[in-house]
């Protein structure tokens, strides 16, 4: 595992020593936060973004001092984008809100890499996820010790059954030794406030120490009228003594992030023409709440239906995800004597959450006409209401002769008027994604020094139960105070109907042996294996009426069981002089099917019995071997000045790539507001080739300039075609060109849609005593945005900046008082962050970057 050689600020150290270096040093990453450093202790190496460290995978880590310099109370997540080989954007300064969310790292997605706090797994980060949550939820931002990216492959140990890439470690930051009281109170842009405080016991006596803290946030979107934010608490005790050490953490978050809608784009093939309606790409599309009757009345139709002129670029009322979590965890490790520690840990999580959105009757109609229209299965295919077309009939239903119809104009008419009224006689329909996550699991590993050899033997053990309901809700006209982005329908109303209802039980077993042997004084080997089996179950109690997803008659259901007993890792450093080493690590990685049962690319959301019961019996889970190794140097001369760099290559050959391909595309979160089925491809290998290269130079503690310069060249290896039953195969082909021929899809060659060749981060710092300046910058290269490429997002360059003061040690009794004014985007660069809903060719959608903005903290520790 990786382990940390000099102690990391916590929270309280950070604050009081904010004339810290901000130089990048050579480190190691460990696994449990060290302790943090007394008053008046030097933290030259423990203030810096980590570019090397001393492992034989890639590994990089940002401390919690560099962390809240991005700005305070930044997700952990956003916080790495400064990290070599990392892409993370979303739409808001911070990086909360998990709906516009995107994660690159070495080729592979956000639900291909693995993510953990404190060793506790916290599932793929999927939008809507079933198996865990977001490290912004889980600990509290000011309370995170550091971050640890593993770029590559992650530990053995790493409890994950998405790690295919690398893995994300964020770890809580340790109680201090001493009794503390700290405060921050952020003010700036959009009316927002956020109120941090943690109050530390200290050690109390018996090896007894903790802390509790909580915050609160509130800021209104940049461009709708919607707060995002929530309240958070965290608690955190240690017990140490000779016999061994026990730690007890608990988490709580509830979180409302009202949501702006993607751009959908649309661009024609060659010799082809795009419509008005088509070319119609505004690129904010803020909701109306809380002007109710001017959207009812000026926006929507009678009827419910949009403008025509907007096509899929209409404006929702409303649209949100609320989240509430409680996670918990116990840890003991136990000391088996002076050469080995038995350490185990014991879990607990629980979400209940909802996604919701509120527009437009006529988008949603297709739907609600199967549950609310009396006459629905009388109505001929043609007949029924097509999406935007509440009350009326399409071509294709009036060139049937009258009696095949089932209705006429004017009876379709009154069908649409009463479904309005069925609905709240708004005009408008909320649909609900809501979620409820209870998962137990075990983490236990042996770790024994015998010799020259280090042996650590260990498994997780999770046992998941979640459900997705899919509900819709009337908007009633006459209480309007019903329909807010901060209240759960559930709470205030009964549901119209529930479309459908997915029940999984999920166990995941992951065993791991690992063998580190320091051969001599200068070459060490690593080699070991871990195992991963996964049991799943997914069951729809309630099944869709027919006609209200697409053509799915009813949603599969059934178990898969997935083992790989034989996951294998070696790897070996060899360090030269004590200033240069070089490294190497080959690993292989799987990533278990998705058990997610309200959409997403899992077997359970093909649409058919059939093509879920193929999957079961001769699918293959994504499974990739990666290969990287590097050269490390760390140097210092003479008048404090200091070199650190990291050059690191990888080739990674990623098998059974799946695709999951919406039937349904559109601009909320890349799919349309009623939903549908995913045809899922295996579309073959894909194979990535990279070049990771980070430096930093320090002047002492005046002065340190970071750069990482990342490229990355990921290319599908097949063409592949898909078919109606919700299947589809790589072709092996390569027909070049961007049109789909005869069904096959030309990917082959083609580089991995929203993926960009390069990245570049800079972080500048200066640091005068009281006073400390920041200036960093993000290059992100044009990215395609299709599968065959045809479609492409140009590239960005954003910078943010950072000016500080601090009131001189002794002048208050106080340990730190300190005012901090963070600009982000300081040259109000416009563009395209996150790229949602793929399709093979033509069109992607897409959320504009955040203006830029301004925050003000004032921040002190007593």
């Amino acid at each position: 595992m990786i382990r940390l050689s000099c102690s990391l600020l916590a929270l309280a150290g950070a604050l009081f020593y904010a004339n810290a270096a901000s130089a990048q040093t050579a480190a190691n990453a460990a696994p449990e936060p060290a302790e943090s450093p007394a008053p008046g202790a030097a933290v030259d190496e423990a203030d810096t973004i980590i570019v090397t460290a001393k492992t034989t995978r890639s590994a990089t880590a940002i401390p919690q001092s560099e962390i809240q310099k991005i700005l305070p109370g930044v997700s952990p997540l956003k916080a790495i984008q400064t990290l070599p080989g990392v892409l993370y954007i979303t739409a808001d300064p911070w990086g909360l809100n998990e709906q516009n969310a995107q994660i690159f790292i070495h080729g592979f997605g956000g639900n291909q890499l693995g993510y953990t706090m404190d060793g506790i797994p916290l599932g793929d980060q999927s939008y809507g996820n079933y198996n865990g949550l977001s490290p912004q939820r889980a600990v509290i931002s000011e309370n995170v010790g550091r971050v640890v990216v593993a770029t590559g492959a992650g530990d053995l140990a790493t409890a994950s059954n998405s790690n295919l890439g690398g893995t994300v470690e964020t770890y809580s930051a340790q109680p201090l030794k001493q009794f503390g009281i700290q405060a921050a109170q952020t003010v700036g842009s959009y009316d927002t406030s956020r109120t941090y405080v943690r109050i530390d016991s200290g050690d109390f006596g018996g090896g007894n120490s903790g802390y509790i803290s909580a915050t609160r946030q509130r800021a209104r979107a940049w461009d709708f009228n919607g707060n995002q934010g929530g309240y958070q608490a965290n608690a955190k005790f240690v017990h140490e003594d000779h016999v061994g050490k026990l730690t007890l953490f608990f988490d709580y978050s509830d979180m409302v992030q009202p949501n702006e809608d993607s751009t959908v784009f649309f661009k024609p093939s060659a010799g082809g023409t795009a419509t008005a309606v088509q070319l119609y790409t505004p690129y904010t599309k803020p909701f109306f709440y809380p002007a109710f009757d001017t959207y009812r009345t000026s926006y929507l139709s009678a009827l419910g239906n949009t403008p025509a002129a907007e096509g899929s670029n209409y404006r929702n009322y409303y649209s949100d995800a609320q989240r509430t979590d409680f996670l918990g965890y116990g840890r003991y490790d136990l000391h088996l004597g002076e050469r080995a520690t038995w350490s185990t840990t014991g879990y607990f999580h629980h979400n209940d959450g909802a996604g919701v959105v509120a527009g437009p009757l006529g988008q949603s109609i297709t739907v609600a006409q199967a549950y609310l229209d009396p006459n629905y299965a009388n109505l001929a295919t043609a007949c029924r209401f097509g999406g935007n077309s509440n009350g009326t009939l399409s071509a294709g239903c009036l060139a049937l002769a009258p009696a095949a119809r089932g209705t006429d104009p004017a009876t379709a008419a009154a069908a649409g008027a009463a479904l309005v009224a069925a609905t709240g006689g708004s005009g408008m329909i909320t649909r609900t994604t809501e979620y409820r996550i209870d998962r137990w699991g075990v983490i236990s590993a042996i770790d024994a020094q015998l010799g020259d050899h280090k042996i650590e033997f260990g498994g997780w053990y999770e046992h998941n139960s979640t459900t997705q309901w899919r509900r819709w809700y009337a908007v009633p006209v006459g209480n309007q105070a019903l329909s807010s982005p901060y209240i759960r329908p559930l709470d205030v109303m009964q549901p119209l109907f529930t479309q459908y209802q997915g029940e999984a039980k999920i166990q995941q077993l992951q065993l791991h042996l690992q063998d580190t042997w320091q051969v001599n004084d200068k070459l060490l080997v690593q080699a070991g294996f871990k195992t991963s089996a996964q049991w799943a179950t997914g069951t729809f109690p309630i099944q869709p009426a027919i006609g209200s997803l697409g053509g799915t008659t009813a949603l599969p259901q059934g178990t898969i069981n997935t083992f790989e007993w034989f996951l294998p890792a070696v790897g070996a450093t060899y360090d030269f002089n004590g200033s240069e080493t070089v490294y190497f690590n080959v690993q292989k990685n799987l990533r278990q099917y998705s058990a997610y049962l309200a959409g997403g690319g899992g077997p359970w959301f093909t649409g058919s019995q059939a093509a879920f019961d193929t999957f079961a019996t001769q699918g293959k889970p994504e499974t990739s071997w990666t290969y990287e190794a590097g050269l490390r140097s760390h140097r210092n001369f003479s008048g404090g000045i200091g070199f650190d760099a990291q050059l690191n290559y990888y080739h990674v050959v990623f098998n059974n790539r799946l695709l999951a391909i919406s039937t349904n595309p559109g601009g909320i979160a890349g799919s349309g507001i009623t939903g549908g089925t995913s045809i899922l491809v295996n579309v073959g290998d894909v194979h990535t080739d990279g070049v990771d290269a980070a430096f930093t130079v320090r002047f002492g503690r005046t002065f340190s300039l970071y750069n990482a310069l990342s490229y990355n060249l990921s290319t599908y290896q097949s063409d592949y075609t898909s078919s109606a039953s919700g299947i589809g195969a790589a072709t092996n082909t390569c027909i070049g060109g961007y049109l789909v021929v005869g069904g096959v899809v030309p990917t082959c060659g083609k580089l991995l849609a929203g993926i960009p060749k390069l990245l570049n981060k800079t972080v500048a710092t200066l640091n005068l005593g009281i006073f400390e300046a920041q200036l960093i910058g993000d290059y992100v290269g044009k990215r395609p945005a299709t599968f065959t490429n045809d479609v492409s997002v140009p590239d960005y360059f954003l910078t943010s900046l950072r000016l500080a003061a601090k009131i001189p040690d002794g002048v208050l009794p106080l340990r730190k008082l300190e005012v901090a004014l963070n600009v982000t985007n300081l040259t109000d660069e416009k563009g395209w962050s996150s790229l949602s809903g793929p399709s093979a060719t033509n069109s992607y959608s897409a959320y504009p970057i955040a203006p830029r903005q301004w925050f003000l903290t004032l921040s002190a520790a007593y």
